[in-house]
This record gives C-alpha cells, structure tokens and sequence, in this order.
C-alpha cells in the first residue's frame, strides 16, 4: 500500500471511507473466500505435483501465493471484525496494531516487490535460459534473487515496524489502526518505503512486462520456430495479465501519492486517495484466480471434477425420476 510521507497529515485522515460498513463487509467476505479457496488449491497442486513444484518460473507465484493469504487471512478478517464490532479494532491493544501493519505494509508490498521480480525474471527465463542450465547459474539467476528479496521484505518490515525507536499512535476507531506506523513519518524511512518498496516496484511492474510483450513478438516475428512460442507463451500470459492487474489496481495509489509528495494539495484527491485504498486489495484477491486460470494442468483438471460431478448429479436426479414415476405409475 501506498504509504504517507507527510507527518502532518494521517493516512485516514482522521475519517472513514463513505461506503456503508455493511455493504464493505460483504464485499470484502464475498471476494476473500474464493480467492483464498483458490490460494489452498494452488499450494497444493505446487507442493504436490513435482513437476509444477521445480519449475523455476513457479517458484515466485508460490512466494506471491503466500504473501497473499497472509493478507486474505489476517488483514481482510481484521477489517470484517472492525466492521463487526461497530469501528472498533478488537483487541484494542498496540499488538494488534503492529500485527495488522506488518501484513498491510509488509505482505502487501511484498506482493509488488516480487511481482516486479517476477517480470524481471521472465526476461531470464525466456531470452537467456542458459543462465539457468547449470545449479550454480540457477543459484545466482534464480534462487539467490528470491532469498535477498524475501530476506529484505521481512526484516525490513519487522525493524520498521517493531522496532524502529520512534512512537506509534494507535487509533482503534479507524481501519487498520489509522495505518499510521511512525517509521512512516521519518525521512528517512518514510521515504525509502515510499519510493522503493511501492512506486519503484509497480513502475517496474509495468514498464518491464511491456518491454518483455514487445520483445517476445519481435522475436516471434524474426526467429518463427526458434524462440518455440508455444512453450513461453503461458509464462508471458500469466506475467501479463498479473501486470494489468497492479496497473489497474495499484498504480493509481501510488500516483496520487506522488502527486502529494511533490506539491499537489492534500486536500485534492483525499476521498478518491480512501477508495483506492481499499480497492487496492482486489488485485490481492484476483492473484491466485489468475494463476489458476493460467494453470491448465490444475484448471482442467477442476473443471472436469465439476462436470463429473454435474453429470453424476443429473445422472442420479433422471433416476430418482424416473423410479418416482414407476411408482406413480
């Protein structure tokens, strides 16, 4: 999420978002629950089935995966009992606020910081895949980037928000907590957070996916059957419908963010800057639906178990008709 690197000014702006608390409560169960279905799904088809578990383009969904369901499964279910309690954070104790700013800033971010490396990665996997046919290439192409962006994710957010030496302020009459952690308001900090862990990665993001749409049809066009479309094609798919999904979903908050740090008026944009906010987690919750569909091993295989299942239905409802009119009869 995006964070505010002006300490006179709150995230929340000491106010709530106008949409109803019941309608954001059910909006927010309704979505949580598929995706979070779709997260177990996913996991267990990676750590299951070998194949899918050692390819290397898989490694950082499985981390994406992770860092989603820690958003789905503590921050989502914080704002539905928020909404429960009548706009109180319960309990109402500094722990559950660091607890719920970690996931909010730490996980979250940690989505886009992995996504970009994501996009990055692609263009290894796809245009110097010699890189990674030896173990020592796959180390230092592969494993070596994932283990210093995982290590950095969590120890940066466990030292700025646990125990970075300033003093936080805990509202637990705002969602989550004001989302107000004080490292934000440190120039430091504030601002290294700001720009490297949400503005860098989603411009990343975006620029780095078009450069890798653009290379792949130009190589398609020059090489025809060397580049072997058929085999990149899912990875480029699945990158590119992910990337759509922070550009729409993400990147807008960030903007308007940066607007405000370079002189735009904080009172321009302040209730769109609360709707984005909170439409931010749809790209959260739309992660794991799009690497489903983008798996077609595991998509099939879901889509022909329902239909079995369908017919098996049908099957059973035809028999009991049919026996109900015997009897009639």
């Amino acid at each position: 999420m995006a964070t505010n690197t002006n300490d006179s000014e709150d995230a929340f702006e000491s106010l709530e978002v106008s949409i109803p608390r019941p309608i954001r409560f059910w909006l927010f169960l309704l979505i949580d629950f598929p995706s979070i279905i779709c997260s177990f799904i996913l996991l267990i088809y990676f750590f299951k089935n070998q194949t899918a578990r050692q390819t290397l383009n898989n490694h950082v969904i499985i981390i994406l995966i992770i860092f989603g369901l820690g958003v789905e499964l503590i921050d989502v279910p914080s704002h539905l009992a928020y909404i429960i309690n009548s706009g109180i954070v319960k309990p109402s104790t500094p722990a559950t606020c660091l607890i719920w700013w970690f996931v909010t800033y730490g996980l979250y971010n940690g989505e886009q910081i992995f996504l970009a490396w994501a996009a990055i990665e692609r263009h290894i996997l796809i245009f110097n895949a010699q890189w990674t046919l030896t173990k020592r290439g796959q180390f230092y192409a592969h494993y070596l980037p994932l283990i210093v962006l995982l290590l950095y994710v969590l120890l940066f957010y466990i030292y700025a928000i646990f125990l970075f030496p300033c003093e936080n302020t805990y509202d637990y009459t705002l969602p989550v907590c004001n989302a107000s952690p004080c490292y934000q308001d440190d120039p430091i900090m504030g601002m290294w957070d700001f720009i490297v862990n949400n503005l860098l990665p989603g411009l990343l993001i975006a620029f780095v996916s078009i450069i890798l749409l653009v290379r792949v049809i130009r190589q398609k066009q020059r090489l025809k059957q060397q580049i072997q479309w058929h085999k990149y094609r899912r990875m480029t798919i699945q990158l590119l419908s992910m990337a759509i999904l922070a550009i729409i979903f993400i990147l807008p908050l960030n903007l308007l963010s940066l607007a405000h740090l370079c002189g735009l008026s904080e009172d321009i944009g302040a209730e769109e800057e609360q709707y984005l906010f909170y439409i931010a987690y749809i790209f959260t919750f739309l992660i794991p639906i799009v690497c489903l569909y983008s798996t077609p091993e595991l998509y099939k295989k879901i889509k022909m178990k329902l239909w079995w299942r369908r017919q098996h239905r049908i099957g059973v409802n035809t028999i009991n008709d049919r026996t109900n009119n015997t009897i009639r009869q």
